[in-house]
């Protein structure tokens, strides 16, 4: 099931406020904000993931996705530009 991070109503982005151990049952609860990966779309969750599994090579990702280097490039710079901004409304 994929964590919704999104608001249903109003689009705004969700805070997390209970946490259960699947273990013993033990339920921590309070108001707490998304770390910033989780805060991306899949899509871009699945970016990170394989940069990362492609030992941050860009051409190695643009090779895989039958893309350019440049327009790979750009969707790494769109997303480096978007993660900045969400980090400095924090």
């Amino acid at each position: 099931m994929k964590l919704p991070i999104f608001c249903p109503s109003c689009d705004h982005n969700l805070n997390v406020s209970q946490m259960k151990c699947p273990d013993c049952g033990t339920l921590v609860n309070g108001d707490y904000e998304l770390p910033t990966l989780l805060k991306l779309s899949r899509e871009e969750q699945d970016f990170i993931l394989n940069f990362f599994l492609s030992s941050g090579s860009i051409k190695e990702m643009a090779k895989q996705a039958q893309l350019s280097y440049p327009t790979m490039r750009n969707k790494m710079d769109d997303l480096i530009d978007k993660v900045k901004n969400m980090q400095q409304e924090n």
